[in-house]
């Protein structure tokens, strides 16, 4: 998942400026940068705004019905949605969490000490990974 949060964005000066006029455009930009990606999402999130709650069966035909759901899910698996009743809205998972999240790094930074990162991550592949194609390898 993308997150494409630029911190000066959202320092407080430049947020007070967006926030006058919200866009679900800037919202989608978090999410995808992709121009397709981020214009299908903010697709969804204006159905879901414009009606309350959105069955698939409500989508508008300008899409696939599956595309309409793999970008309503994505919302759901970021927080900005929730899926009850066969119906998709708006729900506030996303406002705290983040919070808590830098919160919890600002103090994970002052804390300091060293981690041993093998024993914390000790079933992820560590070594160099062999090639699986392409050029061969030049033996000058």
């Amino acid at each position: 998942m993308l997150m494409n949060l630029r911190y000066w964005e959202w320092e407080t000066a430049p947020f007070k400026e967006k926030v006058k006029s919200p866009s679900v455009k800037d919202i989608a930009r978090v999410f995808f940068e992709n121009e397709t990606q981020a214009y299908r999402f903010a697709s969804a999130l204006s159905e879901v705004k414009r009606k309350g709650k959105l069955r698939l069966a409500e989508c508008s035909p300008d899409l696939p019905v599956a595309t309409w759901k793999r970008y309503l899910d994505y919302g759901v698996q970021v927080g900005l949605l929730k899926h009850e009743n066969d119906s998709y809205e708006f729900t506030d998972r996303f406002s705290t969490p983040v919070r808590n999240f830098s919160l919890f790094v600002r103090e994970w930074v002052e804390k300091g000490g060293e981690e041993d990162l093998a024993v914390l991550f000790a079933f992820a592949k560590k070594e160099k990974q062999q090639k699986r194609g392409g050029r061969p390898e030049r033996k000058d």
